[in-house]
């Protein structure tokens, strides 16, 4: 009996023989080889990634090793730095003493006999005032705590916080004395070192460019922007003559210490939470990052940009024309002779006036200035972005006292409708009594938030928002008239120019309600 044994083709199946079958086989034999070679290619690969991916990790640790340590060196550095200018300081020694006054009595020749440079040295110092501080601190915190990032919040306050009480130790500690110069062109209380716009600006803008920092798009300009407020704070006090040179080198220096050891603080909180440990320079929160971001989008009006603009442009220009006949029309007889109700009102006012209404409305004009209406849109602005994620409320603020502005000021100036006949203050701006720039600003501002609220989802607190904007014009108006500042048909001037033109910018960035809804109209 005679066995046959199939040939083993090259493939490793018995029985298939590429000469015996033909194009089968041979078609067997080149998957075979390919993939032979695909399982060859794809070992390789997958050998050459994991490689890769150790290679990163091993990279991406010893950066990190690296960034620790240079953080812990400038923190010791800082640290080291300050003990050193804090005993030289305590100790008077004459070297640093003598150099700290001759560069305090130079600055101050230099800039005793420019008041330019006092204007801008002292707008320069405001960025360091307490107030200041404050209110960028409680809007930074605001913004945290309505994107939802309270233990953020908390560590920013804790920051700033302490920053400014061990300002106060240590000035108590110290007790130097402040600089005489020879002409007092700035005046400041208490102790000089360390100086305590320095120590708060350097932490209370540096907390926030840590926290910010953690926004990718911006983080160069943003940190580059931080380091030149917090130098121009510093070196505006030297050259105001306030501190020693040494005051604000130590208010640096005791800043970027206790940032240092905030930092390392909540770092290890972070850790201590099971969150993943990141470098500094990419932010104190880098997953937080869709949170601090403003807006997902750019702005988006209805109709397009163009389209938009030429319409704000052309309504501006008839409530341009419908202001300057209104203000004609009313100073016809001349622009010191008003009609005859208009005068009875202000005599009525007059007739009410007491030392005790004094003091309580009298106040209220500064409090309703240039100065308190800016700084209540930037409120508005800042609050209105974090809620909504959106442009829109930013540019309705925006748009509205940029037109009320440009309009008040053209307006005032061709009309030029003289003030009151009656007792007035002395301290009136230039500016004519048509219209009331003071109602107008407000009546736009409070109009804008009550169409922002109104927008917003239900709350509680809708009602006592909706009753601050509308009772605050109301008050500003009655002010104005009170302390015969103006006629009553410059408040309703006012009034036509706000309302109508907040509709304007409104209907303009948002459009129709059912458009912005999506809804079909009609």
């Amino acid at each position: 009996m005679v066995t046959t044994v199939a040939p083993r083709s090259t493939t490793g199946r018995p029985g298939w023989n590429s000469a015996a079958c033909g194009d089968t086989g041979a078609s067997w034999g080149a998957r075979g080889g390919a993939a032979g070679l695909r399982a060859r290619r794809f070992g390789q690969h997958q050998f050459v990634t994991t490689s890769s991916l150790d290679r990163r990790t091993v990279v991406t640790a010893e950066k990190f090793a690296v960034r620790s340590a240079v953080s812990l060196i400038a923190a010791s550095t800082a640290g080291t730095a300050f003990f050193a200018v804090l005993a030289l300081v305590w100790s008077g020694w004459a070297p640093v003493r003598e150099a700290d006054q001759a560069l305090s009595a130079l600055l101050n020749r230099w800039v005793s006999g420019s008041g330019t440079t006092v204007a801008v040295l002292g707008a320069v110092t405001r960025l360091g005032d307490t107030a200041t501080l404050v209110g960028v601190c409680t809007l930074a915190v605001a913004w945290l705590l309505v994107r939802r990032r309270p233990w953020v919040a908390v560590h920013v306050v804790v920051t700033a916080l302490g920053g400014g009480v061990l300002g106060v130790v240590v000035k108590e500690l110290v007790g130097r004395l402040r600089p005489l110069v020879e002409v007092e062109v700035a005046r400041a209380e208490g102790f000089s070192f360390p100086s305590g716009h320095t120590l708060g600006a350097t932490v209370t803008y540096g907390v926030l460019l840590l926290v910010f920092a953690s926004l990718p798009r911006g983080r160069v300009a943003l940190t580059w922007l931080t380091v030149a407020v917090v130098l121009a704070v510093g070196l505006s006090r030297v050259a105001l003559g306030v501190h020693y040179a040494t005051d604000v080198l130590g208010g640096w220096l005791l800043g970027l210490l206790w940032l240092a050891l905030t930092t390392e603080v909540f770092r290890r909180w972070r850790r201590d939470r099971g969150m993943p440990d990141v470098p500094v320079s990419h932010g104190l929160v880098p997953e937080a990052a869709g949170d601090l971001e403003p807006a997902p989008e750019r702005v988006h009006v209805p109709g397009g940009a163009w389209r938009a603009a030429a319409r704000l442009l052309v309504a501006w220009a008839l409530l341009l024309v419908a202001l300057f006949a209104l203000g004609s029309w009313l100073t016809a007889a001349g622009p010191d002779v008003p009609p005859a109700w208009d005068r009875a009102v202000v005599e009525w006012f007059a007739g009410l006036r007491t030392p005790e209404r004094d003091a309580l409305l009298v106040p209220i004009g500064d409090a309703t200035g240039t100065g308190p209406v800016v700084a209540a849109a930037v409120v508005v602005c800042v609050l209105a972005l974090a809620g909504t994620r959106d442009w829109r409320p930013v540019l309705l603020v925006v748009l509205g006292l940029v037109g009320e502005v440009t309009l008040f000021l053209l307006i005032t100036s061709v009309v030029e409708r003289a003030r009151p006949a009656s007792r007035i203050p002395s301290d009136v701006p230039p500016t004519s009594a048509f219209p009331s720039g003071h109602v107008a600003a407000s009546l736009v501002l409070g109009a804008a938030v009550v169409l922002l609220v109104r927008r917003a989802a239900s709350g509680w607190w809708r009602v006592p928002v909706l009753v601050v904007a509308a009772a605050v014009p109301a008050v500003v108006a009655a002010q104005r008239l009170y302390t015969g500042l103006h006629h009553p048909t410059d408040v309703l001037g006012s009034v036509l120019l706000a309302l109508v033109w907040i509709a304007v910018v409104h209907a303009t960035t948002y459009g129709s309600t059912r458009t912005a809804e999506g809804r079909p109209r009609g």
